[in-house]
C-alpha cells in the first residue's frame, strides 16, 4: 500500500487531493511553486510562471450550491456566482476547517518527477524540488498531478498572416489583468469562449471599438436561467441527463438549439454554431447580447490577413483600423516534470485511464487529477477523482488489466459517439453525471434512487429531479458524509435566500393552487412509470 504521498499543486483539486489522503491515513506532502493556495483563483496584479492567471473581475460559471466540495457547502451569505476573491476565502476556510496547511511547502517547484530504479517491484518515485535556490530529492510512494490545464498559453500566431508586421499591441489573454490598457484603442479579441468574451465586453466600457472575432460561432447562455434561478441547478439533474442521453443525438441537438434561441436568436447576432452537432462548452455571459445589440461589440468572422495598423477578415473585404489584438486562443496541455515515458501528450490528449492514470505503468502510483471536461464544476470532478484514487493506491479499489486499460483509453480518443445524447467534439469533455457515478460506484459510493425512494421517497424524488449537486456524492459508502441529506433538502433555500433581499407579499392565486396539484400528481404517476 502506497503511504508516502507527493501532490503537486494546491489548486481545488491539490486541497482536495491532501484532505483524501489524510481521511484514509496515508501521509500527504503538497508542493505548491506560489506563496499561497487558491492556484486559478488567487488573482496576483502580474503573471506568475507556471501557474494559471485570472482577471480582477472573473467571477464563477456554476454556481455556488453545484460548485462546493461536497461535505463544505459555501457560506450561505455568499452569492450564488462566486467573485475570485471570495472563493478564494472559500478554500482558504476549506483549508482550514481540515488542516491541510501543514502538508503544504510554499515556494516550491517541483523540478522533475521519475520512476526509482525498482519502480516495477515498489512503485515508488523520485520527486526532485527547488526551494529558495535549493534543490532536493526525495522518493514517495505515489504521486496526484494536480496541475491543471491553464498554465501553457496556445498562441497559433502562423495561424494569423502577417501579424509579424502588426505595429500595435498583441498579446494572449493570459497577460490580461485589467481593462485600462484598452483606453480609447481600437480592440480586436480573437477567440468566443469564456475569457475572451468576458474581456471583449470590459474592453468595451473603455475602448474606441472592440470586434469579437469568432471561428465557428457559440451558444451564449445566461448565468440566470428560467424564473431566475442559476443556469446549472436547472440543467444539470438526473433526470434531465437522462432525457437526453435516451434520444437521439438529432433530437437532443435541435432542443438545445430550440432551449438557447428561446433567450435571443443566435443566427441574428453571427454568434450561431457552425457545427450544432457536436457540443462545445457554451459561453456562459448574461450581458453579450445587449452589447451587441447596442453596438458596443460587433461580431467578426476569422482573421484573413493581419496588416501593419489593421485586420481584414474573412468574407469582409474591408480593413478594419486595430490596435489592439488579444489572443483568447486557449491553452495547451504539458507536464514539464514528466518524462514523456511516463505520460505522454498528444493532439492535447493525454492517455489516461479515467481521465486518470497512465494505463501502461506496471503500478498504478500516479494520477492526474483535475485533468478533464465535464460539463459541470471542477471541484466535486476532481475531488471525486481524488477519493478513487486514494483508494487505489490503498489497494482497496482496482484497476483492471493494462489491456482493458489501454482499449478503454483508445476507445475515448477516438471520440467516436453512439447516435445517443450530448455529442461532445472534445475527447477530453465528458457527461458529468455518468462521470462522476462511474467513479462513485468504484468507490461503494453512488446513491442507490431505488432503495431510496422506498425508504426516503422525498430525499430520492430531491436527487432524481432536483439539482445534482455534489452533496448527493456524499450520502453513502467510502466517505460518508452525516450532513449530505440536509444540505440537499436546503439547497433551494440558501440558493433563493441571498437574492431576496427586499422581502415581497405574494398572496396565492386559487388557479396556482390547482395546478401544483395536478403537477404533483403528473409527478408521481411520472415516478412510477421510471422506477417500477
Amino acid at each position: 500500500m502506497a503511504k508516502r504521498v507527493a501532490i503537486v499543486g494546491a489548486g481545488v483539486c491539490g486541497l482536495a487531493s491532501i484532505k483524501c489522503c489524510l481521511e484514509e491515513g496515508l501521509e500527504p506532502t503538497c508542493f505548491e511553486r506560489s506563496d499561497d493556495l487558491g492556484g486559478l483563483w488567487r488573482f496576483t496584479e502580474h503573471v506568475e510562471e507556471g501557474r494559471a492567471s485570472l482577471y480582477q473581475s472573473v467571477i464563477s460559471n456554476s454556481s455556488k450550491e453545484m460548485s462546493c466540495y461536497s461535505d463544505f457547502p459555501f457560506p450561505e451569505d455568499y452569492p450564488n456566482y462566486v467573485p475570485n476573491s471570495l472563493f478564494l476565502e472559500y478554500l482558504k476556510m476549506y483549508a482550514k476547517q481540515f488542516d491541510l496547511l501543514k502538508c503544504i511547502q510554499f515556494k516550491t517547484k517541483v523540478c522533475s518527477v521519475k520512476k526509482c530504479p525498482d519502480f516495477a517491484i515498489s512503485g515508488q518515485w523520485e520527486v526532485v524540488t527547488l526551494h529558495e535556490g535549493k534543490q532536493n530529492s526525495t522518493v514517495f510512494d505515489a504521486v496526484m498531478v494536480c496541475i491543471g490545464f491553464l498554465t501553457n498559453p496556445f498562441l497559433p500566431l502562423d495561424s494569423f498572416p502577417g501579424i509579424n508586421t502588426f505595429k500595435g499591441q498583441y498579446f494572449h489573454s493570459r497577460q490580461y489583468k485589467h481593462p485600462d490598457i484598452f483606453k480609447d484603442k481600437t480592440v480586436l479579441v480573437v477567440g468566443m469562449g469564456n475569457s475572451g468574451t468576458d474581456i471583449a465586453i470590459e474592453a468595451s466600457h473603455v475602448a474606441k471599438k472592440v470586434f469579437l472575432s469568432t471561428t465557428g460561432g457559440a451558444w451564449v447562455i445566461s448565468r440566470v436561467n428560467d424564473s431566475g434561478y442559476p443556469w446549472d441547478m436547472v440543467f444539470t439533474t438526473r433526470f434531465q441527463n437522462m432525457v437526453r442521453n435516451f434520444l437521439p443525438t438529432p433530437i437532443v441537438t435541435w432542443l438545445i438549439a430550440r432551449k438557447m434561441n428561446s433567450w435571443f436568436n443566435h443566427t441574428n447576432y453571427g454568434l450561431v454554431p457552425e457545427d450544432k452537432t457536436q457540443l462545445r462548452e457554451p459561453v456562459l455571459n448574461s450581458e453579450l447580447p445587449g452589447y451587441i445589440i447596442t453596438g458596443k461589440v460587433l461580431i467578426k468572422p476569422s482573421i484573413k490577413e493581419v496588416k501593419e495598423k489593421s485586420v481584414i477578415f474573412n468574407n469582409t473585404p474591408k480593413e478594419e483600423p486595430i490596435d489592439i489584438i488579444v489572443f483568447a486562443t486557449g491553452y495547451t496541455i504539458a507536464f514539464p516534470f514528466l518524462d514523456e515515458s511516463v505520460l505522454k501528450v498528444e493532439d492535447e490528449q493525454a492517455s489516461l485511464y479515467k481521465y486518470i492514470f497512465p494505463p501502461h505503468l506496471q503500478k498504478p502510483t500516479l494520477a492526474v487529477i483535475g485533468l478533464v471536461k465535464p460539463l459541470g464544476s471542477m471541484i466535486p470532478t476532481g475531488e471525486t477523482q481524488a477519493r478513487w484514487v486514494v483508494q487505489v493506491l490503498k489497494g482497496v479499489s482496482m484497476l483492471p488489466p493494462p489491456s482493458v486499460m489501454i482499449k478503454d483509453v483508445n476507445e475515448k480518443k477516438e471520440n467516436k459517439h453512439s447516435g445517443f445524447g450530448l455529442c461532445y467534439c472534445n475527447a477530453l469533455q465528458t457527461d458529468y453525471i455518468k462521470y462522476i457515478d462511474d467513479l462513485l460506484t468504484s468507490i461503494n459510493a453512488k446513491p442507490n434512487l431505488f432503495s431510496m425512494l422506498l425508504m426516503d421517497p422525498r430525499l430520492a424524488l430531491t436527487l432524481f429531479f432536483g439539482p445534482c449537486s455534489s452533496y448527493q456524492f456524499r450520502l453513502t459508502g467510502t466517505g460518508k458524509w452525516e450532513g449530505a441529506r440536509k444540505a440537499i433538502m436546503m439547497q433551494w433555500d440558501r440558493t433563493l435566500n441571498v437574492t431576496k433581499t427586499r422581502i415581497v407579499q405574494e398572496s396565492p392565486s386559487p388557479f396556482e393552487n390547482l395546478l401544483k396539484l395536478f403537477s404533483c400528481l403528473a409527478l408521481l404517476v411520472a415516478v412510477f412509470l421510471i422506477f417500477l
